[in-house]
């Protein structure tokens, strides 16, 4: 007979649990039989550790069972998604979607909502007025059929043990683990019923893994759960340790996405953007595809337009403002040589853009503008930063979330690398 105690005592004393354990645990916790109290036990005991590759696949499978596993054969196209480990102003699903969904692939984009210093793709959606993000799976499946893209909530059926060990982790200090985070993400991403897959694994200060090892060890094993389950799973491990773009914020990342859909943007989300579409679209079988002349042609855009109407959003509306702004400026002559990303990430929480606890509510329009990024040459009096909030008592603890975040150098600082490795 198992029992939630003789679970958490093996893993506590270094043991590894055997299938029948954790199908049992995760079973017994998704039903409500086995307590938080328990399970968070049992977090801190995988948080300190570890878990091998074979429990980490049995997790895995475990969570994928809890629930259902959407079935998207009948979409007519292949089916390919991206999913980001988070990191600070990274909007890069709003362009990316509609971009790869331009070559006739589908792309069934199941995204969530912010937590803390990192941004969600669907507080980001709701700032433009009337989108809809809560989908079932057969109109997930009819507007893949008919546009190819749909960005919006999974539902609560899919991986259900996932949301209440989601929420539980994130309360009691056991989410930076690297069988947990993997096991989190992968399976929601096989329960989607995605034919392939591409992970983009955030290096640095603004994301969760902080350490480049860490972080390529997480994407091999990301990779490799895919894989054991009929995903072809590729990653790419990117920079985090700069904000990408310059834009954190809800409203001010839908608003440089669509610049990057009307070919500008910044060069770091464009890069990013390409980089993670071509990954896509070769594991989709159009492995000579050139997403940057769709940017620039104008294939994206329209396919983002129809994705968005189709969603209730009106593309026409003015995107929200935020009542009150403060400007940060440079000190001095020279180069903007670093830009701490988690600092930027804190700044745009504290000025409301993001939640401290699951329910929160964001405004949509604060956050913070970046007018220098690292590389840009400055003069005293230039504004480097632009920060946005509804509510001023918020402005003073941003300002002290970027001070002394930031430097101002002689010498320009070595070109940024998007890109620091590929796993597949």
């Amino acid at each position: 007979m198992i029992t939630a105690i003789d679970v958490i005592q093996t893993k506590r004393d270094g043991g590894e649990l055997s299938t029948a354990q954790i199908n049992w645990i995760i079973e017994n916790y998704t039903s409500g039989i086995v307590a938080d109290e328990q399970m968070s036990a049992l977090a801190m005991a995988i948080f300190l550790n570890g878990a091998n590759p074979r429990e980490i696949a049995d997790w895995t499978a475990a969570m994928i069972a809890s629930g259902i596993r959407m079935d998207l054969s009948g979409v007519g196209r292949a089916t390919t998604d991206k999913h980001s480990t988070g990191g600070v102003g990274d909007k890069i699903t709003l362009p990316l979607a509609p971009l790869v969904a331009s070559y006739g692939v589908a792309v069934p984009q199941l995204s969530g909502r912010g937590l803390g210093h990192t941004g969600g793709t669907l507080d980001k959606l709701e700032s433009i007025p009337g989108f809809q993000v809560g989908y079932t799976e057969k109109e997930v499946a009819a507007q893949l059929r008919d546009l190819g893209a749909v960005i919006c909530a999974a539902s609560k059926d899919l991986a259900p043990a996932d949301r209440k060990l989601y929420a539980l982790r994130d309360i009691t200090g056991t989410v930076e683990s690297i069988p947990l985070i993997a096991s989190s993400i992968m399976s929601k991403k096989i329960a989607e019923g995605t034919d392939s897959l591409v992970l983009d694994v955030k290096v640095g200060s603004g994301a969760f893994m902080k350490d480049f090892d860490q972080a390529k060890t997480l994407a091999e094993t990301m990779v490799r759960l895919g894989s054991d389950h009929d995903v072809a799973t590729t990653a790419l491990l990117t920079d985090m340790g700069t904000p990408l773009g310059r834009a954190v914020g809800n409203a001010l990342e839908v608003r440089e996405s669509i610049e990057v859909l009307s070919g500008g943007g910044p060069s770091d989300v464009v890069e990013l953007t390409v980089e993670l579409a071509r990954e896509m679209l070769a594991a989709a079988g159009i492995p000579d595809a050139d997403p940057a002349e769709a940017l620039r042609d104008g294939r994206a855009m329209d396919t983002w337009r129809a994705m968005v109407a189709a969603q209730g959003g009106d593309n026409d509306a003015v995107l929200p403002a935020a009542r009150h702004s403060h400007e940060i400026k440079a000190e001095r002559d020279g180069f903007v040589s670093r830009m701490d990303a988690y600092a930027v990430g804190m700044a745009g929480w504290r000025l409301g853009a993001g939640r401290s606890r699951p329910g929160e509510d964001v405004q949509a329009g604060a956050g913070v503008e970046i007018l220098k990024t690292v590389g840009d040459r400055v003069s005293a009096g230039d504004v480097v930063y632009r920060l946005h909030t509804d509510t001023p008592e918020r402005m003073d603890p941003a300002i002290d979330s970027i001070a002394g975040q930031w430097d101002v150098s002689d010498v320009a600082p070595q070109e940024r690398t998007m890109i620091l490795d590929r796993v597949r």
